[in-house]
């Protein structure tokens, strides 16, 4: 079937615009839905973003959307927007697989995971599930199931993980928008990785209700996109209460999308120490100029980040371990030997290690809360590296050579370790493989974090790169 021209013009431009244009009835719903799923069948034979296209459930969103307008009725903020969620959200009618070969047994879940529900009452349309590291314990973006995700500016290089389908899908143009999940870092690695922007809400904002867990006290979901607006509006169509979800705070929503130019000084500081060791050029460069376009000229540091980052690790492998317990007495041999290896050594940890990285978690929680009595974001690298090469089990940080796997979230996992909110903005290198930087900010001010990003986008420091393909 022939695109619609116009309706592939909007889709590869900001998804509030091509909302704008189906609200008008400029394009319909349905020539945008079919211009996305033809982008899908040409370039994700290469990137592998996709494990599940839900052809026929997209079509028939759009259709929904474009009778509803004729009859009069206001579409919502995301209208018409094409978007996809990592494997790991309940998509109704389709077993929540969480990138694992054991999963796939599941019955098909009878309803949609809430966020990917506020994303459709926004109008948005569902065009399927997206690759993933195994049960979400990757940086990669390679699953031994599904095949690995590729990088949209290089495909024989990494998207990141685990949320690597939602990276390429994104950083590829297959759609505007994507859901995700960071527990240590799996939404700001593919950011960096693929050049796209990602958010990281505080813990305990969005509802994780319907979603396949990985470490309960550190996972968080979020929206990726191309361009901030974009972001922030989907970020707000996510909002919200759910009973769903006892994790959820009680926090009024905060709408940022109408706040977003107006910024008014923000206070911007530079986290060194940790954050200023062992990355490559690129992120520091990077870091340099997110600094000069914010003005930032002071360095600040956390204390004990190091301890903090093998604190996380505790809890991960612990808590990890805990949820799978079954699975692995059951069905070792349908694992991912890297994720059984490392939740089998999780289920041996002394208890008394868990204890006190709790116990240190609050205390490092306490010392950076201190740090934003003075200072509305601090900019920090989002990976040491650009996306190595598929496959790369090695690099060299800082004069080490070190593994890649657990090394690449180095400057992400003492972050979402005290839940604080970050906006990921990617930075061009000059390279075909950009990099990104960590927009931190205090608990609930998800619009600091993205205000940041939008004066980097609006200088034109922060950009999400065109696709190879």
């Amino acid at each position: 079937m022939p695109v619609d021209s116009d309706a592939a013009t909007l889709l590869a431009g900001p998804a509030c615009d091509l909302a704008a244009a189906v609200r008008e009835g400029r394009v319909s719903a349905r020539a945008v839905t079919q211009a996305a799923l033809a982008r899908i069948a040409a370039v994700d034979p290469v990137l592998n973003a996709f494990t599940d296209v839900t052809r026929e459930r997209a079509l028939a969103e759009a259709d929904a959307l474009d009778a509803a307008r004729a009859s009069g009725q206001a579409l919502g903020p995301l209208a018409g927007v094409p978007f996809a969620a990592k494997n790991l959200f309940d998509l109704k009618g389709l077993p929540t697989r969480a990138g694992s070969k054991i999963n796939r047994d599941r019955a098909p879940a009878p309803r949609d995971a809430t966020l990917v529900e506020r994303m459709n009452a926004a109008g948005a349309v569902c065009l399927g599930g997206l690759n993933m590291g195994e049960y979400a314990y990757d940086f990669t973006g390679e699953n031994v199931h599904d095949g690995r995700s590729a990088n949209p500016h290089d495909p024989a290089h990494m998207s990141g993980g685990s949320s690597g389908g939602s990276g390429a899908a994104v950083g590829g143009k297959l759609v505007p928008l994507a859901l995700g999940s960071d527990t240590n870092g799996s939404i700001r690695v593919p950011s960096s990785f693929c050049g796209i922007f990602g958010l990281k809400p505080t813990y305990g904002r969005l509802s994780r209700a319907r979603s396949f867990p990985f470490v309960a006290s550190l996972d968080h979901l979020g929206p990726f996109a191309r361009h901030v607006g974009d972001l922030a509006a989907s970020y707000d169509a996510l909002l919200g209460p759910d009973p769903d979800d006892p994790a959820l705070a009680d926090q009024p929503a905060e709408p940022t999308l109408a706040r977003l130019d107006s910024p008014g000084d923000l206070k911007v500081a530079v986290l060194g120490g940790w954050f200023a060791r062992q990355g490559t050029p690129q992120a520091y460069e990077a870091v340099a100029r997110a600094a000069k376009a914010l003005g930032a000229r002071r360095t600040v540091e956390l204390p004990e980040v190091e301890r903090a980052r093998a604190a996380a690790y505790l809890i991960s492998m612990a808590e990890g371990a805990a949820l799978h317990e079954g699975r692995l007495r059951a069905r070792p041999d349908d694992f991912d030997p890297a994720v059984r290896e490392r939740l089998l050594a999780g289920a041996v940890l002394p208890a008394t290690w868990i204890a006190r990285a709790q116990i240190f978690r609050r205390w490092f929680r306490e010392r950076a809360l201190e740090l934003f009595a003075d200072w509305d974001v601090l900019i920090a690298p989002s990976t040491p590296v650009p996306a190595p090469r598929g496959g790369q089990t090695s690099f060299v940080l800082d004069g080490r050579e070190m593994l890649v796997r657990p090394n690449i979230g180095i400057y992400t996992q003492p972050i979402s370790f005290i839940g604080l909110p970050v906006a990921a903005a990617p930075i061009p290198t000059g390279e075909p493989l950009p990099i990104g930087v960590q927009l931190i900010a205090a608990p609930w001010r998800e619009d600091k974090a993205l205000q940041a990003a939008r004066v980097l986008e609006r200088a034109g420091v922060a950009l999400a790169p065109e696709p190879m393909l």
